[in-house]
């Protein structure tokens, strides 16, 4: 079995790709040197530290922490989508 079989690693394949097209199409120019260099790493991390942690799963504490690395840049990337859109830059509140 390949980590891209698993759910939770196709569900963050289309959170990167949501979030690299909606910073090009639904974001102000400016915000390409302030959030979008924020949230793009942190949206790619969520997929990447699942990646790496299917690589551990043979050591089940390798393998939670980095899931837990996961869920924490997962909800880094939910408080960058929230402040562009409490600060005015994402105007369709359904990205956030």
């Amino acid at each position: 079995m390949s980590y891209k079989k698993q759910e939770i690693w196709q569900l963050s394949r289309e959170l990167v790709i949501d979030i690299h097209k909606m910073t090009l199409t639904e974001l102000p120019k400016f915000e390409m040197y302030e959030e979008v260099s924020q949230i793009r790493p942190s949206s790619k991390s969520v997929r990447s530290n699942i990646v790496e942690g299917y690589g551990r799963r043979r050591y089940k504490t390798e393998y939670i922490r980095f899931l837990i690395f996961a869920l924490s840049s997962n909800d880094e990337t939910i408080d960058h989508l929230e402040i562009l859109y409490e600060t005015g830059s994402l105007k369709n509140k359904e990205l956030c």
